[in-house]
């Protein structure tokens, strides 16, 4: 231990959330001197996946507006350390936690702790997403196993029966001319519209929609469509806007990226999730490429740094009493941004595998891991439920673990819990045996201020990435700060045509434990 402190490290990054692990990564075959530290005892930092026991733990941490753990550059400042109380104390992005177990869970099968990982950031990933084709030209998706995401569904609480309620979205040509839910002449307008999505970026059909960029897509689907308020509100679910209220040249984006990512790895998917956690999954394989690099790696480790009188080097003292010296240094954000948009999440293991949930809409096509239900605004905020099977390993066989997710008001708690019933049901035949909802974990999440942060010292340098946005697909966007802090460390030596861009290690198939099978 303490040989490590004896030269300076190019880079000391604190933090294991997905962009600091992609930012390791990035950085494996530098054969620069990395040290990567983490504050908990765990990867993953916000994107992080929990058992049970870990989840009661994380909720206790954070029952109420803590204060942060971030990384400050004053001198003598902490990272990972209470920064004490009081009206100036920095709110944490994640607060008001809360779990709750069945009385009698055991009896109605919820296993021990370790078989569960709950996801703080179930994220699904479009198979067009730039961190797909990242993670195969760097070659860190031969660890990664991504499994389907399969059919979105609309819930209508105005349907007359349960076995109704729940309508799936049609999202190909096929789809639409197959279903009985939608009339032949809206088919037809429907079709229109997809059509046109596929290529309205042409200049053919930009003057279609360019002038209307910033109204919101449901006039524009209404003006210039037709499309009715039934159909308006199959396309908005698509978008998976938190809001409701996406406009037109963001939500035509969004839907270009849906079904131009339909059919790319496989028949009746667009997109992808991670097993065993989702984007903890990424991050702390990012970090394994990171480790046999030759990066170092300490969790559960906080820090306080200092800066020399010169500006030439910081000094972090580590809680594991070691002194590590370097001029560049990579964290993250979490002070939330006051007034920043929240959202309102409530995690629940059912003891049901909702089976009608997960048949498969496409033959050929893989049985899905993960579906999508849109509840549409109804006067208040839309709310989604990512239902995930076993096969994400997030849960014992037999269970599902459900995520919902909607904009934090002072109901959305009620309106989650109401969600998450109203789901159960419909999903369920009629005259079978209703699912028990087993634990339940719930929380607010905000955001940091929206852009990375440098703070320059002398010859010194502190990066911070933002906390990550609260879509409920991936944003590529992020990718942006991971380059910028790459950039940062790598200097005069920053290649940009080889950014991510790995061949394969020598001994791949054995030492690093990579298989084909596990190829997107």
């Amino acid at each position: 231990m303490e040989s490590l402190g004896d030269e300076p490290w190019d880079v000391v990054i604190c933090g294991t959330g997905l962009q600091q692990s992609l930012l390791a990564l990035a950085l494996s075959r530098s054969k620069k001197r990395i040290l990567h530290t983490d504050p908990n005892d765990y990867y993953g930092e916000h994107e992080a996946a929990f058992s049970l026991q870990e989840a009661d733990s994380w909720a206790t941490a954070h029952a109420a507006a803590a204060a942060t753990g971030d990384l400050s550059v004053e001198d003598g400042s902490t990272t990972g350390e209470d920064k004490g109380s009081g009206p100036s104390k920095k709110q944490s992005i994640f607060k008001n936690a809360s779990a709750w177990k069945h009385p009698d869970a055991a009896t109605h099968g919820l296993s021990f702790p370790r078989p569960y990982s709950l996801a703080l950031a179930p994220q699904i990933i479009h198979a067009r997403a730039k961190l797909l084709a990242q993670l195969v030209s760097s070659r860190a998706y031969r660890q990664v196993e991504f499994l389907a995401v399969g059919s979105f569904f609309v819930y209508d609480a105005k349907a007359s029966d349960a076995s109704s309620k729940l309508s799936r979205i049609p999202s190909s040509r096929e789809d639409v001319f197959s279903t009985k839910a939608i009339p032949v002449k809206s088919k037809r307008s429907l079709m229109k519209f997809l059509k046109f999505v596929i290529d309205y970026n042409s200049e053919e059909q930009r003057p279609v929609w360019q002038e209307q960029g910033e109204k919101l897509l449901s006039e524009f689907l209404s003006s210039e469509f037709k499309l009715d308020e039934n159909l308006q509100k199959y396309i908005l679910a698509l978008t998976l806007t938190l809001d409701g209220r996406v406009t037109v040249v963001d939500g035509l984006a969004i839907i270009h990226r849906h079904l131009t990512s339909m059919g790319l790895f496989g028949s009746g998917f667009c997109a992808v999730y991670p097993k065993w956690g989702g984007s903890s999954e990424i991050a702390q394989v990012a970090c394994r490429a990171g480790a046999v690099g030759g990066g170092i790696y300490m969790l559960d480790t906080k820090a306080k740094v200092s800066y020399d009188p010169d500006g030439d080097q910081m000094t972090l003292d580590l809680s594991n009493e070691l002194s590590v010296r370097t001029t560049r240094l990579v964290t993250s954000q979490d002070e939330a941004l006051p007034g920043a948009q929240t959202i309102t999440r409530l995690v629940a293991i059912v003891n049901s595998t909702l089976p009608s949930l997960f048949e498969v809409s496409v033959e050929g096509a893989p049985t899905p891991a993960v579906i999508i239900v849109s509840f549409p605004s109804d006067g208040e905020y839309p709310i989604y439920a990512l239902v995930h099977s076993s096969d994400t390993g997030e849960c014992p066989a037999g269970q599902c673990v459900v995520y919902l997710t909607t904009l934090t008001t002072p109901n959305s708690a009620q309106r989650l819990e109401s969600a998450l019933s109203d789901l159960l049901t419909a999903a369920v035949p009629e005259g079978n045996t209703a699912p028990v909802c087993l634990y339940k974990l719930q929380y607010e999440q905000s955001l940091s201020p929206r852009e990375p942060s440098t703070t320059t010292r002398g010859k010194t340098c502190t990066f911070s990435f933002p906390s990550p946005p609260l879509n409920l697909a991936f944003d590529d966007n992020c990718l942006h700060a991971v380059m910028d802090a790459w950039k940062l460390v790598m200097g005069e030596d920053a290649a940009e045509d080889g950014y991510m861009v790995f061949e394969d290690r020598e001994g791949v198939g054995s030492d690093d434990g990579n298989d084909d099978d596990n190829d997107i």
